[in-house]
């Protein structure tokens, strides 16, 4: 599965920026979808994840309240919707998929990643 992220951009805090990952190619209702970020000198880190159908989400609980993962199943694309952004949450942000449809933080669950979208948040 190719994965193809967008939506990134630079916003003042406070602001909202919604993220966008569409999956093309041998798609499963098996995946697990997530979204990662990674600040300069930091791990990559989860943030959300949803299943294929969309029925159940997870997130990082510095972003829960926030941030919303959803998923539109006629498109193949996952969304993050960010608001009330803060400059801790500037990072290039990817979406991954991996099998299976329980929840797993760690990056190295995933085998399929997008490229990534820088976010900037201003104070």
């Amino acid at each position: 599965v190719q994965l193809q992220a967008s939506g990134g951009g630079l916003v003042q805090a406070g602001g909202s920026l919604r993220l966008s990952c569409t999956a093309s190619g041998r798609t499963s209702s098996n995946y697990y979808m997530g979204w990662f970020r990674q600040a300069p000198g930091k791990e990559r880190a989860f943030v959300a994840g949803i299943t294929w159908s969309g029925s159940n989400t997870y997130y990082q609980d510095s972003v829960k309240g926030r941030f919303t993962i959803s998923k539109d199943n006629a498109k193949n694309t996952v969304y993050l919707q960010m608001n009330s952004l803060k400059p801790e949450d500037t990072a290039v942000y990817y979406c991954a998929a991996r099998d299976g449809v329980l929840v797993l933080t760690p990056s190295s669950y995933y085998k399929y990643w997008g490229q990534g979208t820088q976010v900037t948040v201003s104070s």
